[in-house]
This record gives C-alpha cells, sequence and structure tokens, in this order.
C-alpha cells in the first residue's frame, strides 16, 4: 500500500471541529492546519504578513480563513477568537504555534544575553502564548464549555544542547510554556477544558534556517535524533500527534507533555570534534 503524506490522511474526531491556529502560515502550524481541514475541521490561521503569507492563503482558501496578525499583541488572539466564533459558530480548539528565536535581539549564553534579547524572546514565545490561552479560556468560561489547547514547547526546555543551541531566554521561554500549561490544565478540568504541550525536536522550518545551514549541526542531528535514518524533522512529522490533542480522541488527556523529537531525549548525540 502506498505510504500518503500525513497532511492527505483523515485523522478521526476533527470533523467539524473549529480551531484556532496561531502562527498557522508556515512550517508545522500551516502543516497541521492542513490536516485539519482535509479532516473536516473549520480553521482560522493567524500569521505575520512575510513570505510565506500570501501561499497560505491559497491553503486556507477552502475550510478555513487567514488573518494578518502580531501573536505579541493581546488584540490578536481575541480577534482570532472573535471570528472563529463568528464564522463558524464556535471554537473548539486552539494550537499555538507561534514562537522563534530571539538571536537577532541578543538571546544567547547568559553572560552574552542583553536586556533587549531576554525581553523580546519572552514577549515572542511566552508572553504571546499567555495571551492566546487566555482568550480561549475566556471564551470556553463565558460558554460553558470545553475545548482543547495545544502549546508548542521545546526539547531544549528539557533536555539543552550547549554545543549548538545557547539561547538561554528561548529556553527560558519554553520552560515557562510547560509550567503554564500544566498549570492551566490542573485549574480548568473541572470545566473540561483540556491543555497540553507538544516539545518538538529540531524540525525544518523557517526557524531552524541557520541550523539547516551548519552541516556539523547536521551530523550531531544524525546521533541526536537517530530515528528514520537521523535527520531533522518536517512539519508533518508532528501532525499525527497535534491532531490528536485537537480532536476527540484526547478527550482523556490534560496536562501531558507530547516529546516528537525524533530520539532527542533518550540520544547523547556525537559532537563533531571542533566543537567538543
Amino acid at each position: 500500500m502506498e505510504n500518503k503524506p500525513a497532511t492527505h490522511c483523515y485523522y478521526p474526531g476533527l470533523k467539524d471541529k473549529r480551531i484556532v491556529i496561531i502562527g498557522g502560515t508556515s512550517g508545522i502550524g500551516l502543516a497541521a492546519g492542513k490536516a485539519f481541514m482535509d479532516s473536516g475541521a473549520k480553521v482560522v490561521a493567524v500569521g505575520l504578513e512575510n513570505e510565506y503569507y500570501e501561499a497560505a492563503g491559497e491553503i486556507y482558501s477552502g475550510n478555513g480563513l487567514q488573518i494578518a496578525g502580531d501573536a505579541v499583541l493581546a488584540e490578536t488572539a481575541v480577534l482570532a477568537v472573535n471570528l472563529c466564533v463568528e464564522t463558524f459558530g464556535g471554537m473548539d480548539g486552539l494550537f499555538h504555534v507561534a514562537g522563534g528565536s530571539g538571536r537577532k535581539w541578543g538571546d544567547g549564553p547568559i553572560h552574552q544575553l542583553t536586556a533587549e534579547g531576554w525581553q523580546k524572546t519572552l514577549a515572542l514565545n511566552l508572553t504571546s502564548v499567555m495571551y492566546s490561552n487566555q482568550a480561549a479560556v475566556r471564551f470556553w468560561l463565558d460558554h460553558a464549555v470545553g475545548g482543547s489547547i495545544l502549546n508548542v514547547g521545546s526539547v531544549l526546555a528539557a533536555s539543552p544542547s550547549p554545543a549548538f543551541f545557547t539561547t538561554h531566554a528561548y529556553a527560558a521561554a519554553k520552560a515557562a510554556i510547560t509550567g503554564l500549561t500544566l498549570s492551566l490544565a490542573a485549574a480548568y478540568a473541572p470545566h473540561n477544558i483540556r491543555a497540553n504541550v507538544l516539545a518538538p525536536g529540531l524540525v525544518e522550518t523557517p526557524m531552524s534556517r541557520r541550523a539547516a545551514e551548519d552541516e556539523d549541526i547536521l551530523k550531531f542531528i544524525r546521533t541526536k535524533q537517530p530515528l528514520d535514518g537521523g535527520r531533522m524533522g518536517k512539519p508533518d512529522d508532528l501532525v499525527g500527534m497535534v491532531c490528536y490533542a485537537m480532536s476527540d480522541l484526547s478527550r482523556f488527556t490534560t496536562g501531558q507533555v507530547f516529546s516528537v523529537d525524533g530520539g532527542w531525549l533518550l540520544s547523547e548525540g556525537q559532537i563533531p570534534p571542533k566543537h567538543e
């Protein structure tokens, strides 16, 4: 039997779900949006107006809507939730993917970390999550309905890699996402609101372009993420877990960290000689 790409598969439990994706116009968010719609869900995708935005709009022209917005601004998530409710009659899930590297602002090892690097990296990767989760939870509480949240963290929150990935503000933000998610999962479980974390390894996305062009990092990843011959992940590799978390299949699952990392957490990884 021919193996089809994950985004062409039907995921049970998603039909007629109404899902907001914060960061849905490229990478993991876009792959998930395709899978949601292929499975009969309705989607509102939020993304920055950049080189990927226009192409994503064609994908969301069917069972989806795409809007431009900055996840760092509190009003962005509120707008997305309201649009989902007005257009599709409600909201069942929130997938928060938006985030990114703070290197350009000065994120790095703590002895070199700048104040701007710290503040902007946390705003992009943590404050944005707080805003989107708050908007979703408020809607569900106000309407006495349940829903599912999946926030994207990182394996770096639990498994540092100092040879290649010493961005300490980013690691702190991703670790805080786990703490925030588990706390709200505990608080709102009686309201049938679920919240989980997706913790990817190194995945081929616009953010990981630096790593993808560094042969030493690729050599490291061959042993650090040894599944499927040792490679960087692809957005489609995460789609199955994302769809599970957004669907009725996860109706009895909350407060979990799903590490989809090609074996990162289990592997030592071999550092190329010049980095030892």
